[in-house]
């Protein structure tokens, strides 16, 4: 028997589709016959306390923190109420270049959605024919993948979906496209430095474990170029990157309906600029050093102290004017792009970018938000949590 004032269980279907809804102890819910983002809605005793499905997404922050290292934050990032995570911040220190990766995947337990962080690769190339035999492809220089530069488009087909797909059955790849705000959404530096940045994505379909699944990979190439000396004159040298990787899976014939939430995921991404500043310490005392390997992660520490607190200001400072820079381009337009609004979160006095099409959110005092396009939705009547609803916020 139900308790007063509670709203009754019943079988609740999507709104969208009418397929039947598992039942939820987040009130929210993926579904799993057309990828539609649902929220539960108990509406109040006049309407005899039954419950309702909307269309709205609840989401928290997570962190990810570098307990292998620094122990400082690496980044956070908007993830939906009852996901599960695994992964984080791994140092590779035989790297001068790229002391550290993240391998990271948020998913779905009721599902098959998953986002997924892939490990950059940093790779080098010479136009030396004498370094080319020295270190021909596949080999390590300073900890770097010999390779010649390639596009993005190339990149992804030859390199990473052979590299982080290679355990699955009947992959195909259905389309490619470039993504030429990509560089600018992820604030690559490369543009700025004088190199050069590409983005793009791929779709794939592929079984895995029995299951028939639909997958986008975004990424960057960045590559930078300079001369050097050699025996047989000056000689191109090419440090670059296949970066600012990241993935969407869904069921196959789900994924487009699901690219809203994945989108506000992604785009919800901070990374710490502390942290940032102790990984280019590290880099740099690697690079100086020419450390070829460091067999244990301990000595981190170490290097953070010695580079001094100067060296890690300056890339503080690098960091911040970084972001100036971006800053700059227009604030406004650049959530207009990216489809996101400005919301005050009123617990914590933080502006968050949230997106746009809901034009209701609510904050709890736990870091959690819910979207939803009902005006009636009011998630303090079934809650014992306090929600406020936030205010749409404007750039002055």
């Amino acid at each position: 028997m139900n308790a007063p004032n509670q709203p009754q269980i019943a079988a609740l279907k999507c709104p969208q589709c009418g397929a039947a809804l598992p039942p939820s102890t987040t009130g929210s819910a993926i579904c799993q016959y057309c990828g539609s983002s649902l929220i539960w809605n108990p509406q109040s005793a006049s309407t005899e306390g039954t419950t309702t499905v909307i269309r709205g997404i609840r989401l928290k922050m997570f962190t990810c923190v570098d307990s292998a290292g620094t122990g400082l934050e690496v980044f956070r990032m908007l993830m939906p109420v009852g996901w599960e995570t695994r992964g984080g911040c791994q140092w590779l220190l035989d790297n001068p270049s790229m002391p550290a990766v993240v391998a990271f995947q948020m998913w779905n337990p009721q599902g098959a959605e998953m986002f997924e962080i892939l490990p950059n690769i940093n790779l080098v190339w010479n136009s030396s024919p004498m370094a080319q035999a020295m270190q021909p492809v596949g080999s390590r220089y300073f900890g770097a993948e010999v390779r010649p530069p390639m596009s993005i488009r190339d990149a992804l087909r030859q390199i990473i979906i052979p590299r982080y797909r290679r355990g699955v059955q009947n992959l195909c790849i259905l389309r490619e496209e470039p993504q030429p705000n990509l560089p600018t959404v992820a604030r690559s530096e490369a543009p700025m430095s004088g190199g050069s940045a590409e983005g793009g994505r791929v779709r794939i379909t592929y079984s895995w474990q029995g299951y028939s699944l639909e997958e986008e990979i975004y990424g960057i190439v960045e590559i930078f170029r300079t001369f050097i000396p050699s025996m047989f004159g000056p000689a191109e040298l090419w440090i670059w990157f296949i970066d600012f990787l990241f993935a969407f899976r869904a069921a196959q014939g789900r994924l487009d309906a699901t690219a809203n939430l994945f989108t506000t995921m992604v785009q919800s991404f901070q990374l710490n600029p502390h942290w940032y500043a102790a990984f280019k310490s590290v880099a740099q005392y690697l690079s100086q050093q020419q450390v070829q390997q460091i067999r244990h992660i301990g000595q981190i520490g170490q290097i953070i102290a010695q580079t001094g607190r100067e060296i890690r200001e300056q890339n503080l400072q690098h960091w911040y004017s970084i972001q100036e820079r971006y800053d700059r381009i227009a604030t406004e337009q650049s959530r207009a792009i990216r489809g996101v609004d400005a919301f005050l979160d009123p617990h914590r006095q933080e502006v968050v970018e949230l997106p746009t099409g809901y034009g209701h959110a609510w904050a709890n005092n736990l870091g959690e938000y819910i979207l939803t396009e009902d005006p009636t939705f009011n998630p303090n009547l079934y809650s014992n949590l306090h929600w406020e609803q936030m205010e749409q916020h404007r750039e002055i």
